[in-house]
């Protein structure tokens, strides 16, 4: 992870000025980078010790904001929490594909004989109102009673005595990565406001939140806790320069999924292929790389529309999410060009697939 990290940080702060080639090149660059950590014996170890102590499956609800980094905010193994991004952090499971997707994951857990914790977010920045979530105009009382919305949604279809799926409603505020747990009876705990990272003052605390939480999904919530309380003590002690994640600088369009390793704030919009309507999130992000254009935020030489789906095994599975990436990299590309053919023609589009045991990014020239 810090790997990754160190790679990000030498290179985000010039790039977004460089011409459009250049921009594609790194951020390729970047995901061949992600891949070659997260296949390294020590990240496949790191997960398979983590996994042996801590079985829990983790899935993280969250918008497609970069600075909503939670294995780097909880100082996770890379490939242990499962991520659902999407622009704004909206979600209905009443969307047919975003429910097959997170049913088939969940199924997975339960046939590992696994539970699972599944974290709803929402985001928010104490220091300056602007810096929270644009997908909520950033309104965070909007986002907090959304979340809460699709907990409901989550009960309804896995059940309310949370034995096998755990919904807990997780805010992140993004100055100091901070998470937020929303608990029963309207309990809060902040975890930038705590100190105390011993097992059992968090088992304890976690029980009076959560009182139905079965003790499995419990203490292995426990370590996402203390991970990010170390990691806030970073932060703290980073002396972050809160200004750069106020200019959006975004160049970057992504459709369909594989995207984990754009965790660079501010120059991806992601849309995930979960509503059945996503040429209004597709026009909208358009707009907003054209606004950063005019107003010099960004080069006026192109901006890159990258089409991605995963795969699980060569082959069918392979050649089916081949075809699923072309489907949304043309349809994207269509909505564009009769939305803003001004920009439709400085638009380069890609189309990739991702291999989900290697996160290796295979991209279509």
């Amino acid at each position: 992870m810090k790997e990754i990290n160190k790679y990000i940080d030498a290179r985000e702060a010039n790039i977004t000025k460089k011409p459009i080639k250049d921009r594609i090149k790194w951020l390729f660059n970047l995901s061949k980078h992600h891949s070659e950590v997260y296949c390294t014996s020590e990240a496949y170890l790191a997960r398979k010790r983590y996994l042996a102590k801590h079985p829990t499956m983790v899935i993280v609800l969250k918008c497609m904001d970069g600075r909503i980094h939670i294995p780097y905010a909880t100082k996770t193994p890379l490939g242990i929490i499962k991520p659902f991004r999407n622009i704004g952090g909206m979600f209905n499971l009443g969307w047919p594909y975003l429910g097959e997707v997170l049913y088939n994951t969940v199924n997975t857990a339960i046939n590992d004989s696994r539970r699972v914790l599944l974290l709803i977010t929402y985001h928010y920045s104490k220091g300056n109102h602007n810096r929270g979530c644009a997908g909520f105009n950033h309104d965070r009382e909007a986002a907090v009673k959304h979340v809460f919305e699709v907990k409901k949604q989550v009960e309804y279809i896995f059940g309310q005595d949370h034995q096998t799926v755990y919904p807990v409603v997780c805010g992140f505020e993004t100055d100091e990565d901070a998470m937020i747990f929303h608990g029963e009876n309207k309990k809060v705990a902040n975890l930038a406001e705590i100190k105390d990272t011993s097992k059992e003052f968090w088992i304890n605390k976690l029980r009076e939140m959560y009182p139905d939480m079965p003790d499995r999904i419990l203490s292995d919530m426990v370590p996402l806790a203390t991970g990010n309380i170390s990691h806030i003590e970073d932060i703290r002690n980073s002396h972050r320069n809160l200004e750069l994640d106020t200019v959006h600088r975004e160049w970057i369009i992504c459709v369909g999924r594989g995207f984990d390793f754009l965790h660079v704030p501010n120059i991806a919009l992601i849309i995930g292929p979960y509503s059945p309507d996503i040429g209004g999130p597709i026009t909208k992000a358009v707009g907003i790389i054209k606004s950063n254009m005019e107003k010099g935020m960004i080069p006026k030489d192109g901006f890159l529309l990258l089409a991605s789906s995963p795969y699980n095994e060569i082959g069918v599975d392979r050649a089916r999410a081949e075809l699923k990436s072309q489907f949304l990299g043309d349809y994207a590309s269509e909505v564009i060009k009769k939305a803003y053919p001004e920009m439709h023609k400085l638009m380069v589009k890609k189309t990739a697939v991702l291999n989900w045991h290697t996160r290796h990014l295979e991209v279509k020239d």
